[in-house]
């Protein structure tokens, strides 16, 4: 018997406003709406969207020195992380892999943290294995959405004025129609935007309070997943896994320059041996030259005809008018500018090496 997908407190807004549904991560969620993901793309792109990431696992962690002892299981700097400012970082196990990648947050009297709906059943237990004093409780009463696109601060400010002073990864309690929401200005689509963390049995009326303004529509999975692809940005189980170095994956930006020099955090020999000598494998912007979108796992070869890598994500980039892709290259074929052969289905489509993003980050800083 498989288990039945569990439903998010916006599961009947999505039935109502025609959201075509999918099982993902054991979640019935919404893949599009009536609009259609190139339409919802643009809408993001262009004015603003609403997207339900109420799968996602979201933590509470309390006790004394949680920035510290984060610290031991990430390669991130926690301790010095200012009340009010979020910061993207990872657990890493110790062959230097990537075991999930997460958003921590300290909010004063607590970290919260957001982690991927998929390995939540890993996350929780590995912090409370191993945050010693710290209370992990992961919170199940609450929605999260995300409004994202230029029109956000708008669509978000307008029912909470001060959500349009928070700067980019900056994050606040503030009131929505009354309701006590956690507000942070970040999200997962290159553009500006906020994700909200709201009471489960407000989400639907907060939600509708939302789309109520003339610039804001509801985006589904498939929208979701084309541009956090234009913007560059990673999806764990793809593009990152358990056997990728951040290094590889061109993640070194976020990893700050004191926990460069010193280690001590799972898999330090591997990731500081590969930022002092370079990584044999590099996360990169591959843009094929004709119309046919390279998925997952297609081969990426030399123009001699050596296979020197794989696509790990792929599509139609709506924005850029022509398929996009990333995946791991052999080091030496990572430079932007050089040619390669994509092997789909069965023949050899010429392609070139591009700099991430595709699409310019949009974030207010």
């Amino acid at each position: 018997m498989t288990d039945t997908p569990k439903r998010t407190p916006l599961y009947d807004l999505h039935v109502e406003l025609g959201g075509k549904m999918v099982d993902f991560a054991g979640w019935e969620m919404p893949v599009q709406y009536p609009m259609g993901i190139m339409g919802e793309h643009k809408q993001c792109r262009e004015k603003a969207a609403l997207f339900d990431v109420s799968h996602m696992g979201q933590v509470i962690l309390r006790g004394e020195d949680i920035g510290a002892k984060l610290e031991k299981l990430c390669p991130q700097v926690f301790s010095t992380l200012p009340e009010g400012k979020a910061r993207y970082g990872f657990f890493t196990n110790a062959q230097g892999g990537i075991m999930d990648d997460l958003i921590v947050s300290n909010a004063g009297e607590y970290f919260f943290v957001v982690v991927n709906a998929a390995l939540r059943h890993q996350d929780i237990p590995h912090m409370a294995a191993h945050l010693d004093g710290v209370e992990v409780t992961e919170i199940f009463d609450r929605a999260l959405v995300a409004v994202q696109g230029p029109s956000a601060e708008d669509v978000v400010g307008r029912l909470c004025p001060a959500a349009r002073d928070l700067k980019f990864m900056e994050t606040m309690l503030g009131q929505i129609d009354g309701v006590d929401c956690r507000i942070s200005r970040l999200g997962y689509t290159g553009e500006d935007g906020y994700e909200i963390s709201i009471p489960e049995g407000e989400a639907i009326r907060i939600s509708r309070l939302f789309l109520a303004h003339e610039d804001c529509e509801p985006a589904g999975l498939g929208a979701r997943d084309s541009l956090r692809l234009e913007a560059g940005l990673c999806l764990y189980g793809n593009d990152i896994d358990n056997a990728t170095s951040p290094i590889e994956a061109s993640l070194l930006w976020a990893i700050q320059k004191r926990r460069r020099e010193e280690g001590g955090f799972p898999g330090a020999e591997r990731i500081l041996k590969e930022i002092a000598e370079g990584a044999p494998r590099k996360l990169v912007g591959i843009k094929p030259e004709g119309r046919a979108p390279a998925r997952q796992h297609v081969e990426i070869q030399s123009l001699d005809g050596e296979t020197i890598g794989e696509i790990t994500s792929g599509g139609f980039g709506p924005t850029v008018g022509a398929p996009v892709a990333m995946g791991y290259v052999a080091s030496a074929h990572a430079a932007p500018g050089d040619k390669v052969n994509l092997i789909i289905r069965g023949k050899a489509q010429p392609a070139e090496i591009v700099a991430l993003p595709f699409v310019a980050q949009n974030y207010k800083r």
